[in-house]
């Protein structure tokens, strides 16, 4: 038998790949039990097939040649593979053969068949039929909300649902859409006075800021009611432009130009003004800027990244008369911040106090901190309730001694409009409080008009909800149970009504948050798929261009690539194939955590439930044979008494017969209860059980703790006590808290810790490990008696050996490469493929996630990570033939190794 192997979960569209995990041809012989392997190339070789005529020989399809092609070789000699196709442009897929040695397999989007010796032919293929279905649909919008902004007069409300703008009713349910597009459009928002909806769209290669507006204003003051609108570009340049926010005045547009740069212009026109440049921002997806305008519209608070783990905030000076100030300078992730209180003090979301993962990459908990710019409003702020009482008395008393002063007062003070505001920058980073009593996951948060009171959606347990806290008394209480994934809250301009984003639906609160009524919508809008995908296929393209890490492309002629793809666009007939197509595309960049993929949930789905054992396939007989039932398993209970050699025969009553695939009979069943009919082959006993299945990851879960458990055994075995052993599986906090119990409690007094990377996905966690497996002691804490303790406390002291793979992933590349270059202890395994970068996905419209890398990595010597391998000291590879016999080679030399260390 020929099979290919399969190492890791690389994208299996990746080409050029060149690395320990592309796959390699092998051949197995059933009477021998022997696997070989055929094939050693560096790239790809997969999809063997014998040829027919003569077994000594096989096809198979290489990159050998720069692309993939058609090869065929000798059994024992892969020096003397030969190309039996040259195409160049693109790869060769889905080789089969006849059993007359006929071959067939696709290229460029058609089939072809070839005989040895002849050129290859292309398969005229025509296919006739009735459309199954139209390319055009309706979809309903509401509960698919994705962006929101209210009218400045607080009657409408715009948003973003599957891409298009729509304008709805606060009160009742009209809705209006604006948009009619392919394309996307993202980032909505109202002009200062309400006349116009403005927002971003990607129409022809190129995200430009749009704005629409009512051509029957004085008969149609409503969007949401109106027949006729004009829509025109307020921005165009060079690069994309999005994320649009008029100034409060109106005089100002601040955007987002190339990814990178935060401008602003004038609203009626002018020159733009750049004022955070690539040195302050970083990209990883489209829309992830965040900035927000002072009352007054001369200052914009932003966030910015120092580095990628610390966020902070940054005041900005559109006049550029300052230079931006950071004001937080917490070294925490500081972001989200909102101006409040007439601009005197801003709000943001700090992890400074939360609790936090063990590990660097764990989870945090936030707070929501505030900070004066203005010393009067810090002192505001800093009066108790009793003295807030007083100087409300004695305000109250002067009002009598004042009325008509304060008259003429007030009219002054409506013809200045906006307060400018004055900022107090002595001391300005001290002037900042805590506002929340507790940390949490926190999803937004607002003040009330008054500033007294805090509202925020919190989660403590299941999903978010909505809490308040008066900040004179601190006074905290859930004011509306909502179990939200997701949250954000916004203000009508007055103030009076409160507005919820979550789920895909928009909500009104009272100002005191006690009341919640949904906004009704009324849109549904039609969907043109064929021109939905090329518009998605351009995005993609498009942002792939503008976000790779990298301007070379890798070497790439991406425009070109990207023509010779489009090709394909009218025979994709749904998100299965259109994904299959991009990565495809997205595979000739030759870089890691890139390519695409669709699902779909399906209601009432097929899902196989499992019994948590081990079975014989050699079994021949009615039901299935138990040969090992896993601990911690549905049949490993008290009482159970069920064994290997146990034969189950029967699952709620129906046989399991030989000729039938016992699966079904656990189809979805998961979780509920089912009776079992077991058999004592030995004694002859029957016995029932009612048992309760659980679901296939379930049961892999259990499949992984065994193979931890019976590694660790293995250590203990051969290292005869002396070596303990930990696996990673991936690069997070739970993995981290599991090896610190485990190194730091039972493997305390080992002189040593085989530390198995193998299969470890990734994540964020390379800085953590680097540092517990590098603690050396500088303090010994003891009496006459005995050593009590050292210092560094929380740090591995003794030696460790770090295993990994070709399996090994994003992260568990850093990892291997980190712990390499450190020279923290000897390594033994396969070399590791060179994929320590960061993803950036995207969720599509039509369903698809698609991603490429916007950001990598260097490694001590300057270079770049992605596509650059690790290799191990020792290079041990676990053959087939052994490791399936539980003989792990790996495991056993990094004993042995780091048994030299401790002796």
């Amino acid at each position: 038998m020929l099979y290919q192997d399969k190492k890791g979960g690389e994208n299996e569209w990746r080409k050029k790949h060149t690395s320990a995990i592309t796959r390699d041809i092998w051949m197995y012989d059933k009477n021998s039990g022997k696997h070989q392997q055929l094939t050693s190339y560096a790239g790809e070789d997969r999809n063997p097939v014998f040829d027919p005529k003569n077994p000594d020989y096989y096809y198979f399809l290489s990159e050998r040649s720069g692309s993939f092609n058609v090869f065929k070789a000798p059994i024992d000699q892969e020096q003397e593979a030969r190309a039996l196709t040259r195409f160049t442009d693109f790869p060769v897929r889905f080789l089969s053969s006849s059993a007359d040695g006929l071959l067939s397999f696709s290229y460029d989007g058609e089939l072809y068949t070839l005989r040895e010796g002849e050129e290859p032919k292309r398969v005229e293929v025509s296919i006739r039929h009735q459309a199954t279905k139209n390319a055009d649909s309706f979809i309903n919008v509401s509960g698919g909300v994705s962006e929101m902004a209210v009218s400045p007069d607080g009657k409408e409300i715009a948003f973003i649902a599957r891409g298009e703008v729509f304008v709805t009713a606060v009160d009742g349910s009209m809705t209006k859409r604006l948009t009619q597009t392919p394309e996307q459009e993202r980032f909505v928002t109202f002009s200062e006075d309400g006349k116009a909806v403005l927002y971003a769209s990607e129409r022809e290669g190129k995200w430009r800021i749009y704005k629409t507006e009512k051509v029957r204003a004085s008969e149609e003051p409503f969007f949401y009611a109106s027949t006729l609108l004009k829509e025109s570009v307020v921005v165009e340049e060079e690069q994309d432009v999005y994320q649009p926010l008029p100034s409060p005045d109106g005089k100002w547009l601040a955007y987002v130009s190339g990814r990178r740069s935060l401008r602003v212009r004038p609203m009626a026109g002018g020159e733009a003004k750049e004022l955070l440049g690539p040195e302050f921002l970083l990209h990883m997806r489209d829309g992830d800027q965040y900035f927000t305008w002072s009352p007054d519209s001369k200052w914009l608070l932003a966030e910015y990244n120092t580095t990628l783990a610390n966020g902070e905030i940054v005041l900005v000076d559109i006049s550029g008369a300052r230079q931006p100030i950071n004001i937080t300078e917490s070294g925490y992730s500081d972001g989200r911040p909102k101006w409040v209180n007439g601009g005197e003090q801003m709000l943001w979301f700090t992890n400074r106090d939360g609790l936090k993962g063990f590990a660097t990459s764990g989870g945090s908990q936030r707070d929501v901190y505030t900070l004066f710019f203005t010393q009067e409003a810090f002192e505001k702020f800093n009066r108790t309730k009793e003295e807030e009482d007083l100087l409300k008395a004695i305000e109250e008393a002067q009002k009598k001694d004042k009325k008509d002063e304060k008259k003429d007062e007030k009219k002054e003070e409506d013809k200045k409009g906006v307060k400018e505001l004055k900022i107090d920058f002595d001391d300005l980073r001290e002037r900042k409080a805590r506002l929340t009593i507790h940390s949490s996951s926190l999803g937004d948060a607002v003040l009330n008009k008054e500033g007294t009171m805090l509202f925020y959606l919190a989660r403590f347990e299941k999903g978010l909800n909505l809490w308040s806290t008066d900040l004179k008394t601190k006074e905290t209480k859930m004011v509306q149970k909502l179990d939200a994934g997701s949250g954000s809250l916004v203000w009508d301009k007055d103030m009076k009504n409160l507005y919820l984003l979550s789920g895909g639906s928009i909500s009104k609160l009272s100002a005191d948050a006690s009341k919640k009524e949904s906004i009704r919508i009324a849109g549904e809008m039609s969907v043109d798929a064929d021109a939905e995908r090329a518009y998605l296929f351009e995005h993609v393209v498009n942002r792939t261009k503008g976000a790779f890490y990298t301007p070379d492309m890798h070497g790439v002629d991406w425009d070109a690539l990207a023509q010779s793809y489009e090709k394909y666009l009218p025979h994709i007939g749904n998100s299965y194939e259109f994904a299959e197509m991009l990565s495809e595309m997205i595979g000739e960049l030759n870089v890691s955590h890139a390519g695409a993929r669709y699902s779909r949930s399906i209601p009432n789905a097929d899902a196989t439930a499992a019994l948590g054992i081990l079975i014989d396939y050699a079994h021949t007989g009615d039901g299935v044979k138990i040969t090992e039932v896993l601990p911690r398993g549905p049949l490993d209970r008290a009482g159970l008494n069920i064994q290997a050699g146990h034969v189950i025969e029967r699952i709620d009553g129906e046989l399991l017969a030989a000729d039938a695939d016992w699966a079904k009979f656990l189809n979805r069943k998961a979780g509920k209860f089912v009776l079992i009919d077991v058999l004592d082959p030995a004694s002859g006993k029957r016995s029932q059980h009612t048992v309760k299945p659980i679901s296939l990851g379930q049961e892999n879960a259990l499949l992984y703790r065994r193979w931890v458990k019976k590694n660790q055994e293995e250590v203990e075995r051969l290292s005869e006590g002396k070596l303990g052993y930990v696996h990673i599986p991936g690069m997070s906090d739970g993995p981290y808290r599991t090896i610190y119990e485990e190194m730091m409690g039972k493997y305390h007094d080992k002189e040593g810790v085989i530390v198995d990377t193998r299969f470890n996905g990734g994540g964020d966690l390379v800085a953590d490990l680097a540092m517990f497996f590098t603690g050396e002691k500088f303090i010994t804490y003891a009496t006459e008696d005995r050593v009590v303790g050292y210092e560094p406390t929380f740090r591995w002291t003794k030696p460790t050996l770090a295993l990994f793979n070709e399996a090994n992933y994003s992260d568990g590349h850093c990892f291997a490469c980190g712990y390499t270059d450190l020279k923290i202890g000897k390594t033994v395994g396969m070399p590791t493929p060179g994929t320590c970068s960061f993803a950036g996905w995207e969720g599509l419209s039509d369903g698809t996630r698609w991603g490429i890398v916007p950001i990598s990595a260097k490694n001590k010597a300057g270079e770049w990570m992605e596509n650059n391998e690790t290799a191990p000291m020792f290079q041990v590879k676990n053959m087939p033939g052994q490791i399936d016999r539980g003989v792990d080679q790996q495991l056993e030399k990094a004993v042995e190794e780091l048994l030299k260390d401790v002796q």
